[in-house]
């Protein structure tokens, strides 16, 4: 429980090591033996040194007002795969959700005696409860910027004859301040190499049409909304590897 988490976040982890090699490879490994939940939560009369509670493949552990949940990964309704948005990363998690944990929790702990049984299926209900509702909430933060990365690459799309095109441009548009337009262009282009990169596809699209052949090199690259043509066979042949008219002279045949 050495993790910090904030308070109105969760942590989600996968245990063993081939679980980290997974978050961090992004590629399929067996199924990780465990998953664990971490979250703040107001959880009353626990001792300094914390509580421990296992029931089987469920665990429960309470210190410094941080709550660690472990359920079997076999045992829960949701696999592994649909849980990689929330894995070792920290997500929002709802304030309801969050003192109905706390709240559970020092029921469970309060009770003089316990079920192991009852409880094990008390505590994998509450994980999947907690997941679920963070799931959710970190799909429909994803598909909200989903959403608004598509229109962002649809102005670029529209207005990529513009040289003055730029992330204040955009993001004006779109009324998002720049930060968070950047936050929508976070694959390692970012804002600018976006641009550059649909507007080098825009040129070897025209480039490649025979019923454009006769257009000058010139007058392709202000369309693709460069400033000049000398600009525009730099960054193209940094691109694409060679000249704009050796492009089309192969292209066209």
């Amino acid at each position: 429980m050495d993790d910090p988490v904030a308070a109105g976040q969760l942590v989600v982890r996968a245990s063993g090591a081939a679980a980290a090699l997974m978050a961090i490879e992004g590629r399929s490994r067996p199924d990780p033996p465990q998953i664990q939940i971490l979250l703040r939560a107001n959880v009353p009369r626990i001792p300094e040194q914390g509580v421990a509670l296992s029931f089987g493949e469920c665990s429960i552990r309470v210190r410094g007002g941080v709550v660690l949940v472990a359920v079997a990964t076999g045992k829960l309704s949701v696999g592994i795969a649909e849980l990689r948005p929330l894995l070792f990363q920290p997500v929002p998690l709802d304030r309801g959700l969050q003192a109905l944990v706390g709240s559970s929790v020092a029921h469970l702990i309060g009770l003089p005696e316990v079920d192991p049984h009852g409880a094990r299926s008390y505590v994998l209900g509450l994980a999947e409860l907690v997941l679920r509702g963070a799931l959710r909430t970190e799909l429909d933060r994803a598909d909200a910027l989903a959403t608004r990365r598509r229109a962002a690459v649809e102005y670029i799309r529209e207005h990529l004859a513009d040289p003055e095109l730029g992330a204040d441009r955009i993001a004006e548009a779109l009324f998002v301040s720049r930060r968070r337009l950047y936050q929508l262009f976070d694959d390692g282009e970012g804002v600018s190499g976006r641009i550059r990169a649909m507007r080098i596809e825009r040129a070897r699209e025209l480039l490649g049409d025979p019923a454009l052949g006769v257009r000058g090199i010139g007058e392709i690259s202000r369309q693709c909304g460069f400033a000049n043509a000398a600009h525009f066979s730099r960054t193209f042949r940094k691109v694409v590897g060679e000249a704009p008219s050796d492009y089309r002279e192969r292209v066209l045949g």
